[in-house]
C-alpha cells in the first residue's frame, strides 16, 4: 500500500477511536452519534482503498497474470541443484542439473555448477518462450543463490522468490549422543 493509503487508513480508524473515547464520556445520544461517524469513516476508508486494490490485480507481464507465469523450482541439496521450468499448470518445459551439465563428484555441489545449469535451463526455457518466471528454491544447498542468478544471466526475469525448504516441527528423534 502506498503511504497515502496507510495515512487515510490511520486518519479512519483514528476518527473512530476518538469517537468512541468521546462517547464514553457523553450521553448514550452522542455515543450513537460517535458510532455512526465512526462507521462512515470506515466505509469511507474502503472505498478510497479499492482503486488500489484493483490496481494490484491488473500488474501483468506480457499480458500475463502472476498466476500464469511459468515457475522454476530448484532444489539445491548439499551435494546437487536440480532445475526445473515448468508452466503454470505444471508442464514440464525445461530440466537440468548440475551432473547433466557434465560436473562429476563433488563439483556438484558447487555454487559454479548450480549456475551454469541454471543458465542451461534458462536457455531451453527461453527457446519455447518463456520470458518471466517465478522462483521456487527448496533446500539448503550451496546452489541456492547461484542457481537464481543464473537465471537471471539466461535470460528470464524473476518476478519472486519463495523458499518452499521443508522445516520440521520438532519431527524425527535425533540419534543419540556420541560418546568420547
Amino acid at each position: 500500500m502506498s503511504a497515502v493509503a496507510w495515512q487515510r487508513l490511520g486518519a479512519a480508524w483514528g476518527a473512530r477511536i476518538a469517537g468512541l473515547c468521546r462517547g464514553l464520556r457523553t450521553s448514550p445520544r452522542s455515543l450513537q452519534d460517535a458510532a455512526g461517524a465512526a462507521k462512515e469513516a470506515e466505509n469511507r476508508s474502503a472505498t478510497d482503498l479499492s482503486p488500489l486494490i484493483l490496481q494490484r490485480n491488473s500488474m501483468r507481464w506480457d499480458g500475463k497474470v502472476y498466476e500464469e507465469i511459468p515457475i522454476a523450482h530448484i532444489k539445491a541439496t548439499y551435494n546437487n541443484t536440480h532445475i526445473q521450468v515448468v508452466s503454470f499448470d505444471n508442464r514440464p518445459l525445461a530440466r537440468t542439473s548440475c551432473g547433466t551439465e557434465g560436473f562429476q563428484n563433488a563439483k556438484k555441489g558447487t555454487a559454479i555448477a548450480a549456475q551454469t545449469a541454471a543458465m542451461a535451463a534458462a536457455a531451453k526455457a527461453r527457446g519455447k518462450g518463456v520470458l518471466h518466471v517465478r522462483v521456487m528454491v527448496k533446500g539448503l544447498g550451496p546452489g541456492r543463490r547461484a542457481a537464481i542468478k543464473g537465471l537471471t544471466m539466461g535470460g528470464l526475469e524473476v518476478i519472486s522468490i519463495t523458499d518452499n525448504t521443508p522445516v520440521p516441527h520438532n519431527g524425527c528423534r535425533p540419534r543419540k549422543a556420541r560418546r568420547m
